[in-house]
């Protein structure tokens, strides 16, 4: 089909289009369209696109395919234009990209594209997306097609959600994520008389750093396109997405590790956490979640699903000031801080006086209760990462490898009591 023939009137109503810069580049599309939607569809470039859709033929539409590629980054603003063009005329939108950057890709869903597929298109994926903008009805001769992917938290659990947040650069929050996740997930481990190794909980580790995060480096794991693709359409997450998404260390622990590329932090949106961390809840015991340093739109979100909110700092004043912004900002939006567990890393040793009296000062000027003094790693932490390994596996004598144990012992056992007492 082109775009003269949608211009002119034909017997079959033209249903949707595709909108490239040269549709001959996806052809698998081509043959998607055709199967889907037979004759009663058409193809137009960009420039022709910004035409039809300001025409009162373009109000027949039910729908678009956007078909973009690398090559098109720079016409980005009148993609752009196409799709809100196509939102205020109530026509839907579907994207399809083959090797666009996230930032771009980012942009244009921003922008309400109602549904995005890869390119080169899985088998079935334009039809599932056609029955997801509920417009476009399958032709005759293909077999019906099971239930579109909806977001569905099925399971049967109802997992602590811990997040882990550095108030400062370099306060050690991921270490501290990932070993305290390992250390959970292994906690019946080497306990035969007491317990069986199989009851230790279900723990995942969520990597929410988009730009920086270092889950995958400090546990060896590979960062996957995936990933993004989980993140960017969270509306249509299900539970087999979420495992795809996921990886395993060692058969202990599930991660999800940070995006490929670094990514915009504002990608996602308190409803994209609400799926996310009540998916992984609905599977997990335990959900850790390294968060990044800075507070984004959706900390608010992370912070009201936690149970218990792990804040780190250091003895300097960089964290004691953080500590003051961060407690004016969730006040002034009237946040729970009574969920924030302030955590000294590198805190000094048992018999340094002074060191001791400094961290009385510190938590009486900030009116705060520093419940947990985790000692300094030293070398053994950064060859412990450096490796792709926790201290369990690393250095297990270390003593802040005692301390994370008995962090997590803690956990399990309170969470425990009270699922018994429930």
């Amino acid at each position: 089909m082109t775009a003269a023939a949608i211009m002119t009137s034909e017997p079959a109503p033209i249903q949707a289009c595709t909108v490239s810069r040269d549709v001959s580049n996806f052809d698998l599309l081509i043959e998607d369209m055709e199967t889907e939607l037979g004759e009663s569809w058409g193809d137009l470039t960009f420039d022709e696109a910004v035409i039809f859709l300001s025409q009162p033929d373009a109000e027949q539409l039910e729908f678009i395919a956007i078909a973009v590629d690398g090559e098109d980054e720079d016409e980005l603003t009148k993609i752009s234009g196409i799709i809100t063009e196509a939102k205020d005329r109530n026509i839907r939108v579907i994207l399809i990209a083959d090797e666009v950057s996230p930032i771009a890709l980012h942009q244009l869903l921003r922008l309400g594209a109602d549904d995005f597929v890869p390119y080169p298109l899985p088998e079935g994926a334009l039809h599932d997306a056609i029955e997801r903008l509920g417009q476009a009805a399958p032709p005759p001769e293909m077999a019906p097609n099971m239930n579109a992917p909806t977001f569905s938290a099925s399971g049967n659990h109802d997992g602590v959600v811990l997040p882990v947040h550095g108030l400062s650069g370099g306060v050690g929050a991921s270490t501290f994520a990932v070993n305290l996740a390992w250390e959970m997930a292994t906690i019946h481990d080497g306990k035969k008389k007491k317990k069986d190794p199989s009851t230790s909980p279900k723990v995942c580790l969520l990597d929410l750093d988009l730009q920086f995060g270092a889950a995958a480096t400090y546990l060896d794991l590979p960062r996957r396109e995936v990933i993004y693709e989980m993140l960017a359409d969270t509306e249509h997450m299900d539970k087999e997405t979420f495992r795809q998404a996921m990886l395993s260390f060692n058969d202990k622990l599930d991660v999800l590790t940070a995006p490929t590329d670094m990514l915009p932090l504002d990608l996602l949106s308190g409803e994209d956490l609400e799926r996310l961390i009540d998916m992984a809840r609905a599977h997990y015991d335990f959900v850790v979640i390294d968060m990044p340093s800075t507070v984004v739109s959706w900390t608010e979100t992370v912070l009201n699903k936690a149970h218990l909110y792990f804040a780190l700092i250091e003895l300097d004043m960089r964290s004691a000031q953080n500590v003051l912004r961060m407690q004016r900002a969730l006040k002034s939006e009237g946040l729970p801080t009574e969920k924030l567990r302030y955590v000294l890393n590198r805190a000094p040793k048992f018999t340094d006086l002074n060191g001791k009296a400094r961290v009385k000062r510190l938590a009486e000027s900030l009116d705060i209760s520093l419940e947990l003094l985790m000692s300094d790693g030293g070398k053994q932490i950064t060859q412990a990462n450096d490796h792709g390994l926790p201290l369990a596996l690393s250095a297990p004598k270390v003593p802040l490898r005692k301390e994370f144990q008995k962090l997590a012992g803690s956990l399990v056992e309170l969470n425990e009591a009270v699922e018994a007492a429930a």
